[in-house]
Formats: C-alpha cells, structure tokens, sequence
C-alpha cells in the first residue's frame, strides 16, 4: 500500500512539470522553493510491529504506540530546471509516543513500558513546483530512531535503549506564504529492520540484530527560507 501510494504521488509529481511551463519568480529575483531552509514540526505518530502475524493468539497483546512528533528540520533545495527541484534535508524530532503496562496487559516488548524517543533522519527529496506558491515532493532517506524499555521483576528495575536503523519514504506539499516564508504537509512511512541495545556506563552496547519495526506520521510544519 505504502509503495503504491509513493507511486502514485511520483506519477503526480511527473504530470504536474509539464502543467507550470513557466512558473514565476519569488519577488527578490530567486526561483521560489530554492535555497536553504529551516523549519519547525508537529503531527501525528504511530509506531507499531511490522510483523502481521499475532505472537500469541492466547493474549491480547498491545502492538502499537502513539503519540505527537515534534521538532526541527533544515535543509537546502535547489533548482534543475524552470520547475523541478532537487535537495538534501535533516531531521531531528522526539516524540510522545508509549506504552505504560500498568493495567496488567503485555506488550510485544513484554516490558513495563515502550517510549519512543529522538529520531534523527537525514535525505533528499524531489519536487515540482506546480504553482508560483505551491510544491509537490517525494522524499526518502536514513533515520535512526531509539527507544526507551523498561521492565522489572519486582526488586530489579531494567532501564535501556534501543537504538533502530530504516529507511523514510514520503510525499506533501509545501505552501510559499511570502517569500521567505512557508507551510507544509507531509505524510511518511519509516521501516526499521536493524537494532541495538544502547547501554550506560562500562557495559558495552549489545550486537546488532534484526527487527521489524513501522512507523507512520503525517506531520505538519512552518519555516523559513533564506
């Protein structure tokens, strides 16, 4: 469904270059959606296994967490062409997403809790601009996110990160407000297959091991461009 849908907006993104044969200048001269940017961002989040398969059949076993991303982004885009734009981008968020087990149901992770923590995402994106104010993109990248466990047996308490390695796909649309600044919205869907037991002190962080992790946002965000 994911890649069907980033197809779609790719072939959205193809369509609309040739519908702007001349789309107009920002009022400083400079072609609008170029140049660096930052941004601040806020939406949705939804994280949960990968695996379609129910691991115990027996239970009713939470397998998802939610909550509300935050946090900043910057990058550069710059112009190939009258309409088409090309650029890298950073990301770092947090985000409000757990599971508290204090109503006797386990989780997946069979811990006391499930938070999910920074998320760091590097990529680039494409675009069209498709209006003198408005932009298609498609986006992909690298994120890393981590995640805080906590379990206990009743007298030892087990406090651990664990950091995850995926990759980001997304799509939206950017809004010029004026000619610096701008709105924009965006879904994306982030996989994480590789982890990490990320521990403190002198204990050495564990090898790296194979998950299945998703994570779906729609995120809103403002910025400004220089």
């Amino acid at each position: 469904m994911t890649k069907l849908f980033l197809l779609a907006a790719g072939a959205g993104l193809a369509g609309a270059a040739v519908l702007v044969p001349g789309a107009a200048q920002a009022q400083d001269g400079r072609l609008p959606f170029t140049g660096p940017r930052i941004e601040a961002i806020v939406g949705y989040d939804h994280n949960r296994s990968g695996s379609t398969v129910d691991i115990d059949a027996a239970r009713n076993l939470k397998q998802s967490i939610e909550g509300l991303t935050y946090g900043v982004g910057a990058g550069f885009d710059f112009a190939t062409g009258e309409t088409l734009r090309v650029g890298a981008e950073a990301e770092l968020t947090d985000s409000s997403a757990k599971w508290d087990n204090n109503n006797g149901v386990p989780n997946t992770f069979n811990l006391g809790r499930v938070k999910a923590d920074r998320d760091f995402y590097v990529g680039a994106r494409i675009g069209v601009v498709t209006s003198p104010r408005t932009m298609l993109y498609a986006k992909a990248g690298y994120t890393n996110a981590r995640y805080g466990l906590l379990g206990t047996n009743g007298s030892t308490v087990l406090d651990q990160r664990l950091d995850t390695d995926g990759y980001r796909l997304g799509a939206g649309l950017e809004y010029a407000l004026d000619s610096n600044a701008f709105a924009k919205l965006e879904y994306r869907y982030s996989n994480y297959s590789r982890g990490e037991f990320d521990f403190d002190g002198r204990t050495p962080d564990s090898s790296r091991f194979s998950i299945d992790t998703d994570r779906h946002q729609v995120v809103a965000g403002v910025g400004l461009r220089f």
